[in-house]
């Protein structure tokens, strides 16, 4: 029989593999919407689950018929509007030129930010701005995480400047649920950081294959480390052990098949290994999502959404409820 070769794995473009900082990622690019509205949320990843949908691909071989597929379950408690965040162009790009907070804010909030006492601007009294973004918290609280401190970030406002302005100044101090921001059978990117696991060795960071039990001094190392120059230096392409996970990344038009109210019929019996039971509205999102349980989980609009999949989202009819151990 030929020889089964593997060669070792990992995208060149991930280079060089650095871990974040943050427990939550950055979205550096948004949408072009033209209506006044939000462009991104924000959410706690619970877990997964498999449920039965009706294929509703037109062109797919199993059209009209009930099959498989896994879900991850999203906690999204309801945000809040903090403060109104107004951008200016310059040669160096674009630059915060004030920023303008509510008045009604969670005092959960002061353990994250420095808030100002007394709120003196207005949104009304600034005139020289080009764009405009929401500054939102989210409420962890009233989840079942055991967290109380917010996750604070930005989120961009779709349509023009003025009516980015009015939109911001309707909503600010206010709760935003997630049926207001998304719909179902929408196409959202996913932002997350990834699982951490430590220092690992090259096969199960790079998937170089294991070498003959006969080899010399290591079976689960790389065949070659480069060329014979007393290896004084080796290439940054070679495989070796180091740290692995906890990257960010963003995974393109992943499909929301369901956003559920109050948790209605999604809790499996004793909550969900690691994280309990979900106590807000959801979402079910298809395929998996980076991120351990408790993580937050940032979603904004696809900026490349495909034609390709379906503008509904398709009908189901089993969402599995057995605790996945």
């Amino acid at each position: 029989m030929p020889r089964t070769r593997k060669p070792r794995h990992g995208s060149m473009q991930f280079w060089p593999r650095k871990q974040t900082k943050r427990t939550h990622a950055r979205i550096r690019c948004w949408a072009d919407v033209k209506e006044p509205r939000l462009l991104g949320f924000a959410g706690y990843k619970t877990g997964m689950t498999h449920v039965l949908i009706t294929d509703n691909r037109k062109t797919s071989l199993t059209k009209g018929e009930d099959i498989f597929c896994p879900v991850t379950v999203i906690e999204c408690p309801p945000v809040k509007a903090a403060s109104i965040v107004f951008y200016k162009k310059d040669k160096d790009g674009s630059r915060i030129c004030s920023e303008v907070f509510a008045e009604n804010i969670d005092k959960e909030l002061e353990r994250r930010a420095l808030l100002p006492k007394n709120i003196k601007k207005r949104a009304d009294d600034i005139k020289d701005f080009d764009d405009i973004r929401l500054k939102v918290y989210t409420q962890p609280k009233l989840t079942g995480i055991g967290k109380k401190i917010p996750d604070l970030f930005e989120v961009a406002i779709g349509g023009s400047k003025e009516d980015k302005l009015n939109y911001a100044k309707n909503i600010l101090g206010k709760e935003i649920r997630i049926e207001d921001v998304f719909k179902e059978g929408q196409q959202v990117d996913i932002h997350s950081v990834t699982k951490g696991k430590g220092t690992q060795g090259p096969v199960k960071r790079f998937g170089v294959s294991l070498r003959s039990h006969k080899s010399e001094k290591t079976k689960r190392g790389p065949g070659s480390l480069g060329a014979w120059c007393g290896q004084a230096h080796m290439m940054y392409r070679v495989a070796h052990a180091g740290r692995m996970g906890y990257y960010q990344r963003a995974e393109y038009n992943k499909l929301i098949l369901r956003i559920g109210k109050n948790a209605d019929g999604i809790n499996v019996k004793g909550g969900f290994p690691h994280y309990g039971l979900v106590k807000n509205n959801y979402i079910l999102v298809k395929g998996s999502v980076g991120g351990s349980a408790k993580r937050m989980i940032k979603m904004s609009c696809g900026i490349r959404q495909s034609n390709k999949m379906p503008q509904e989202a398709p009908p189901i009819s089993y969402v599995s409820m057995e605790s996945k151990q």
